[in-house]
């Protein structure tokens, strides 16, 4: 493992004597970027009605800055490799924190949709190039377990902030502020940046895959727009059919241009390690099946509880800190045991924690039915998303660490997008199904409607526990055990003395 891991500094090389004032920095631009992803969660019900937004389009505050980052991070990772890691940082830094100005003085929702797809376009330059940062600067395998534990238990830390500063700016002031804030906090960890990080880049060819980037995304954005006119509709409508098959066509296209352009954007040659598939595959699962899960929960709290902006993010809070209990556990665990225990059953807790919501009901207790699913996941999560981030970043050549930092974010924001559409038509379904059943074509009295929302939150987390339980089992069958991969890269390295 120690020798198989992303670039390393040359044998005589002292450690960087700023490395941890870096990862300060970088720890910091992803307070802003979870702040955001917390804060828009805890305000989007007050961000709609002030705004007009439609239950169906209002899932366009998610997927619009989802797809924008997931659809973009490969070219943002090439992008940070060949132009510079500190210097795209930086940009996307500014960039995410004008974007998200611009979002807080939205005046209509189609200027908050473009302001979300700018925030998530800025963040696409900033996510690759932070993790890189990371894997370049933390060279020794227990300090850059401790780096992932640090990065990971803030970003828990982060989330706790945004839901109670969401809350409070949501319920004291307006939803606009949850916005602004990341403002003043992209302005001082861009000043950080340039005082402790070091630029590093790789060497080489540095063309761009352009063609496969506008494949990529247009394939993903008309998916997503697919599924939502499903809810609209119908599966069977023309419309409907119509975008799936384009979107089907255009992920086909991307395949055969990476398979076949000199310059691709995602080289197979990324997903070729099994260890880093598992976690790819485990990654992509889990945003399918939490982004969503996350989305209606809030609904949930505000909606059928009555709970306030902020008392909503308050009932969040123990998320927060089984997250950063867990990050800190697996930071210490990593090393010693592998990644393939800890992402297996974080998955696996993952899943019964999103099984165990299927128990809510109109008049359910939050002591009884949401805090222990939100316990067990967040658990699940720490360990699994520590060991997941530091799995796919190992053995990638100095000129793919860029793009490989990009994978472990792309699957993720990929999958939340496609998982926040097709939650969002599954769960309208459910509900319609309900309403028809109970009410026929009448109008439903405030009881049944609020039962009827429910049964479609049902659905949305038996969904989602069945896409935790297939990151769950993807990573156990396909993650090496610990032992298993040290005698490989023994041989390896044995393979490569005798070659010499």
């Amino acid at each position: 493992m120690t020798t198989q891991t992303m670039p390393t500094a040359p044998i005589d090389q002292e450690p960087d004597p700023l490395r941890w004032w870096a990862l300060g920095v970088i720890a910091f631009a992803q307070l802003m970027v979870v702040l955001d992803a917390t804060v828009v969660n805890i305000a989007l019900p007050s961000a709609q009605r002030d705004l007009h937004i439609s239950t169906l389009n209002r899932q366009w505050v998610i997927t619009a800055y989802t797809l924008a980052f997931g659809g973009l991070l490969l070219l943002g990772g090439r992008i940070a490799d060949f132009v510079g890691r500190k210097r795209i940082f930086i940009i996307g830094l500014i960039g995410f924190a004008l974007a998200s100005a611009l979002g807080g003085l939205a005046q209509n929702q189609e200027m908050l949709f473009a302001a979300r797809a700018l925030q998530g376009s800025f963040g696409a330059l900033m996510a690759p190039a932070s993790l890189s940062l990371l894997t370049v600067t933390f060279t020794e395998t227990r300090e850059r377990a401790k780096a992932f534990g640090v990065y990971g238990a803030i970003a828990g830390g982060g989330a706790a902030i945004g839901l109670i500063l969401g809350g409070v700016l949501t319920q004291y002031a307006t939803w606009r502020w949850c916005l602004l804030i990341n403002t003043p906090i992209g302005v001082v960890a861009a000043s950080g940046a340039i005082r402790f990080i070091k630029e590093s880049k790789a060497h080489g060819d540095t063309r761009y895959d352009l063609p496969g980037a506008l494949s990529a995304t247009i394939g993903l954005v008309a998916l997503v727009y697919g599924f939502t006119m499903a809810d609209q509709d119908g599966w069977s409508s023309p419309t409907t059919i119509g975008y799936l098959v384009a979107a089907m066509a255009l992920l086909v296209v991307f395949v055969l241009i990476e398979l076949r352009t000199k310059h691709p954007l995602l080289p197979m040659r990324i997903l070729e390690d099994r260890n880093r598939g598992g976690s790819f595959l485990g990654s992509f699962m889990a945003g399918v099946g939490l982004f969503g899960m996350f989305l209606f929960l809030t609904y949930y709290l505000q909606g059928t509880l009555g709970y306030s902006a902020l008392k909503s993010g308050i009932a969040y809070l123990p998320f927060s800190a089984g997250i950063i209990f867990a990050a800190g556990m697996a930071s210490k665990l990593l090393p010693r045991y592998g990644p393939r225990p800890l992402m297996g059953s974080g998955f696996f807790a993952c899943s019964v924690g999103l099984a165990w919501l299927i128990t809510i009901g109109v008049h359910s207790s939050y002591w009884a039915h949401v805090l222990p699913a939100e316990l067990i996941m967040s658990i699940g999560l720490g360990f699994a998303f520590v060991s997941l981030s530091s799995t796919a970043l190992i053995g990638v050549a100095d000129h793919d660490a860029g793009v490989a930092s990009a994978m472990v974010n792309t699957t993720q924001q990929v999958g939340g997008s496609l998982g926040t559409a097709l939650l969002n038509t599954f769960a309208a379904s459910a509900t319609a199904s309900y309403l028809v059943d109970h009410v026929g074509h009448h109008r439903p009295s405030k009881a049944i409607a609020q039962v009827a929302l429910v049964s479609g939150y049902h659905r949305v987390f038996s969904i989602s526990s069945v896409m935790l339980l297939g990151a769950s089992i993807a990573c156990f069958a396909l993650v090496e055990p610990i032992k298993r991969r040290r005698s490989r890269a023994t041989g390896q390295i044995l393979e490569q003395a005798l070659a010499n």
